[in-house]
């Protein structure tokens, strides 16, 4: 919701000051200008952007338009380890074998729709856990081993934003080049009317004004937004290492979730009482009671 409204205050600011000062509207439709930066700016994207990053791309502007995760999405996934990581001092780390074979028919994680979704955070746990199972690994490794899956993960999440960033840092350029042709027009016609000529010296500046716009009103910001989205979603992983090492270094299950929550910043981080409780909760009804975000 704050994406469009974003954007309206960007349109509405700058035409509403351009309105202001006298302007007329019509100058600014040049559809040739348009043409121009915006085919040039989708065309730059294809030829340097790999099909993988463009579909990552579409989907990640496609998520911005989606709720965030908030503290009940941190809740049930504080449950969630909590049940696994109770099962592993009971039953032994085999007992979790089962349940990362077929993690969607797993009788604790079928539970938690809203994490079997997050596919990527399902393959972490995952793979993560089978370590634990195989064994002969420290838990210094084990985190290291982990802290460099995060960082491929992490990295690979933010190529759509870097790649967005080129295009912002090019589109400046391209409403240059826009400005220029308008410009080569110009001098084609310098034996005309002042009007005319001041017409066409006008187009050509539209280019330039939207070059600039289009980068520093739209493009950046857009990219920045996909950045911290994708920082928010790593803490979801973090969360799951964090509780992972812990209980392997042998630490209580209450324990282990506490090093899992302690990761977590401010506005989704469930207070101790609230963690507390919905982890004696979970044992009994399988999910935790909703917490207000």
């Amino acid at each position: 919701m704050l994406l469009i409204v974003g954007a309206l205050v960007v349109v509405g600011s700058v035409a509403g000051g351009y309105l202001m000062e006298g302007g007329h509207p019509v100058v600014l439709n040049q559809p040739a200008e348009f043409l121009i930066i915006g085919g040039a700016a989708v065309g730059s994207l294809l030829i340097g952007t790999p099909p993988p990053i463009l579909r990552q791309l579409a989907a990640q502007c496609k998520d911005l338009f989606g709720r965030p995760k908030g503290k009940t999405e941190y809740v049930e996934l504080l449950s969630m380890l909590f049940q696994i990581f109770k099962l592993s001092q009971q039953g032994g780390i085999m007992a979790l074998e089962s349940h990362f074979e077929t993690p969607d028919t797993s009788a604790i994680l079928s539970k938690y729709p809203t994490f079997l979704r997050h596919r990527a955070a399902v393959a972490f746990l995952a793979d993560s856990v089978k370590v634990m199972i195989v064994g002969g690994i420290s838990p210094h490794d084990l985190e290291m081993l982990m802290d460099e899956d995060l960082e491929v993960r992490h990295h690979d999440a933010t190529r759509p934003a870097a790649t967005l960033n080129k295009v912002a840092d090019a589109l400046p350029g391209l409403g240059i080049v826009a400005a220029v042709l308008g410009v080569v027009i110009t001098m084609g016609a310098i034996d005309g009317p002042a009007s005319e000529i001041g017409h066409k010296v006008g187009a050509a500046l539209v280019g330039t004004f939207l070059g600039i716009l289009l980068s520093y009103g739209f493009t950046q910001p857009l990219a920045g937004h996909l950045e911290l989205r994708m920082a928010e979603h790593a803490h979801y992983e973090l969360c799951i290492k964090a509780g992972l090492v812990a209980v392997y270094k042998g630490l209580p299950p209450a324990i282990a979730i506490e090093f899992a929550r302690r990761v977590l910043p401010d506005e989704l981080r469930p207070s101790f009482d609230e963690t507390e409780t919905f982890c004696k909760n979970s044992g009994s009804n399988g999910k935790p009671e909703a917490v207000a975000a």
